[in-house]
């Protein structure tokens, strides 16, 4: 398995068996935007088990054949902002999660939402909306923009299952962004003694580990923070000004008002391959390899094209990437995740890291809830190789759960 950028990253799929049925459909949201789905079935399938990630297609993802074989079958769908998330917003994204559910609902007698990494605070959020009395859910994105939620039909799931998830798109950007970026507009600019890549302030040339002090932890900690937030006060005055101009043209303005109101701002965000437990393994201790999830070489892929958020509207900053003003943290958003619960943790996990996962067990609401260790991957690989898959490891967990709450067809 190469272990170069994006090691693990892509873990192939299994043979589905030859009594599958797939069939692609495209449905409309409540606010009028198209999504697609990608429904797999055997013969005699009464559970379906629905796989979403905000920014991905996980249409071939490798639990798919698993999930067939056992007799289950499975709605991989994508949201309006699949490949390109420059203007995604979590709020919206909910409702093409709606859209979904409400297709499957009408064909299958119970649904089960499994959520991997992103797709797990992305269930969570929508599981805690979808619970709530329609004037309780959140009315405006962190944007100001009406979200629509509380006219919408937001089906229930029937159960729930995380893969490995992650604290959420903010929380792990909060977690990974460089704080020692002294100019927004400048990528090569660094304040020094925030700098985690810079040996003095414990930084190692790879492959030798890193070691950091607690007291520059604590700073590095505070000074993400600080920098999130002066993105957020960017994010914000864009879309002030966007209003005024957009209030100003109501009131009678010219047309430049207008364009005014419309012209994109597209924020820049440099260096977000920055945490210092990709490189410094001694920090909250695991089974994950030296580096990130882009790759072996954090202090190279930070200053790079890769990275979270590195594009992105003012409007999807704050719903989606800023640990600070989104709605979709997992933990945040797990206390309305009361269906029954399976969380498969993975002990090599470079997205969520053992305190992360602790947090978000602790969180969630159901009462019925099984948690999980498995070996593996962020993404399903192997730690070792000639070991078996985390995939498969943890395909025969969520299996066994499945088995116990929801019925699946027999062999065909």
């Amino acid at each position: 398995m190469s272990r170069g950028l994006g090691a693990g990253r892509h873990v192939a799929a299994g043979e589905r068996p030859a009594a599958t049925t797939t069939s692609a459909h495209e449905l409309t949201t409540a606010d009028g935007a198209t999504v697609r789905g990608v429904l797999a079935t055997v013969p005699g399938a009464r559970t379906v088990v629905c796989l979403m990630h905000p920014r991905q297609d996980l249409t071939h993802h490798p639990l798919v054949p698993e999930l067939l074989a056992a007799g289950a079958a499975v709605w991989t769908q994508t949201t309006r902002s699949v490949n390109n998330d420059l203007t995604l917003v979590h709020e919206q994204a909910l409702l093409d999660v709606a859209a979904g559910m409400a297709f499957v609902r009408e064909r299958f007698s119970s649904v089960v939402v499994l959520g991997h990494s992103g797709g797990g605070p992305l269930y969570a959020f929508y599981l805690e909306q979808a619970g709530l009395p329609p004037g309780a859910r959140i009315a405006l994105t962190p944007g100001g923009r009406p979200t629509g939620l509380g006219e919408a039909e937001l089906p229930p799931a029937d159960g729930a299952v995380f893969l490995a998830p992650h604290p959420g798109q903010g929380q792990l950007l909060l977690a990974c962004i460089d704080p020692s970026v002294a100019d927004e507009s400048d990528p090569m600019s660094v304040v020094p003694e925030l700098d985690p890549f810079d040996p003095a302030n414990g930084f190692a040339e790879p492959p030798a580990p890193s070691t950091y002090d607690a007291g520059f932890l604590a700073r590095y900690r505070a000074a993400q923070r600080a920098r999130v937030a002066r993105i957020d006060a960017v994010a914000r005055a864009h879309l002030a000004a966007a209003r005024q101009a957009r209030e100003a043209f109501r009131a009678g303005g010219e047309a430049r008002d207008r364009r005014r109101s419309i012209a994109p701002r597209i924020l820049t965000v440099f260096r977000t391959d920055a945490d210092p437990r990709t490189v410094d393994l001694s920090i909250d201790p695991s089974e994950r390899p030296y580096g990130s999830l882009f790759g072996r070489r954090p202090d190279l892929i930070n200053y790079g094209l890769v990275g979270f958020g590195r594009l992105t509207t003012p409007e999807a900053w704050l719903s989606t990437w800023s640990g600070l003003s989104s709605n979709a943290g997992f933990v945040r958003c797990a206390p309305g995740v009361t269906v029954p619960t399976l969380l498969v943790e993975l002990t090599g996990d470079q997205a969520a890291f053992p305190a992360d996962t602790r947090a978000m067990i602790d969180a969630l609401g159901a009462a019925d809830l099984t948690t999980s260790t498995v070996r593996g991957l962020h993404f399903g690989a192997p730690i070792a190789e000639g070991e078996p898959t985390g995939n498969e490891l943890a395909a025969a967990e969520i299996l066994e759960w499945l088995a116990k709450r929801h019925e699946l067809a027999p062999p065909a």
